[in-house]
């Protein structure tokens, strides 16, 4: 026996399995799209290893240099200051390096803040390899306290061979800290 369906039966049925399709694609957009981020350093995103990962000498160091640039921002509601402790350096393009930056809490209270970060020129992101770096996970600073957070970096020589990135002369890392809503 067939069941026959009306066409209003029909299109109801196809509208809920698109309303369904749609709701899951909202649900995995973030991940994925976190994962295109990852992969093509598309919007300057970084890469990242884990600091055993790469082993010295694994990555070779190229004479030519580059030049990195360090820049602090802190989000009004977060009442620290935080700057690098060097705002540039140039690395050889294949070097592990580190850079130092500085937060302090202003207030007269624990203060709890997270870091999020970007690269430019975009281009640099997929080349831009951080081994170690506070992104991403809670600071927690007492009232008046200084806290010193090494980001553990390398240029990855494959930039070299990009020809959208081999002429890049300067890569700017950058981050802002915002507060920790702790409710």
């Amino acid at each position: 026996m067939k069941l026959a369906l009306s066409p209003n039966a029909r299109t109801a049925g196809l509208a809920t399995m698109l309303a369904v399709s749609m709701v899951g694609l909202g649900f995995a957009a973030v991940p994925l799209y976190d994962l295109f981020c990852r992969v093509t350093g598309f919007g300057g995103t970084t890469q990242r290893v884990d600091g055993g990962a790469v082993a010295v000498g694994e990555t070779p160091v190229l004479s030519r240099t580059m030049s990195i640039r360090f820049d602090a921002n802190v989000s009004p509601k977060l009442p620290w200051s935080f700057r690098p402790e060097h705002p540039r350096d140039t690395v050889s393009i294949g070097a592990r390096d580190m850079a130092i930056y500085i937060a302090e809490n202003n207030s007269p209270h624990p203060v709890t803040g997270t870091a999020a970060f970007n690269v430019t020129p975009t281009q640099a992101g997929k080349y831009f390899t951080k081994i170690q770096c506070f992104c991403f996970t809670q600071q927690k600073l007492e009232p008046g306290q200084q806290m010193r957070m090494p980001v553990l970096f390398y240029v990855d020589p494959k930039i070299m061979d990009d020809p959208d990135a081999r002429d890049i002369q300067e890569i700017t890392l950058s981050y802002t800290f915002y507060p920790v809503d702790e409710g």
